[in-house]
C-alpha cells in the first residue's frame, strides 16, 4: 500500500513491533519520541499513542503534553491526509 502516509501505533504491542529498537522503551518514552517519529522523510510515518483504555486516565492526567501537544497535532495531520 504505497499511498500509505501515516500508521498510528495505539499501545505498547503495536510499538514494538512497528519500531525496533525505537519501541522498546517504555510506553511513555516512546510516546514522547513522537516528533522525532514523525518528522521523519520516509514514508509511512508513524506515531505512537497509548492504548486508548479508561485504564490510562492517569497517564493521561500524569503527561500533560499528550492533550496539549499531541492530540493537536494528530488532528491537523489528520485533516491533512483525509
Amino acid at each position: 500500500m504505497p499511498q500509505l502516509e501515516l500508521i498510528l501505533l495505539v499501545g505498547s504491542y503495536a510499538q514494538r513491533w512497528h519500531l525496533d529498537e525505537a519501541g522498546k522503551g517504555s510506553m511513555t518514552d516512546v510516546v514522547k519520541s513522537w516528533r522525532m517519529l514523525l518528522t521523519t522523510p520516509s514514508k509511512p510515518r508513524y506515531l505512537p499513542l497509548p492504548h486508548p483504555s479508561w485504564r490510562n486516565n492517569g497517564w493521561i492526567k500524569t503527561n500533560p503534553w499528550f492533550e496539549g501537544d499531541l492530540l493537536p497535532t494528530l488532528r491537523r495531520e489528520v485533516r491533512r491526509l483525509l
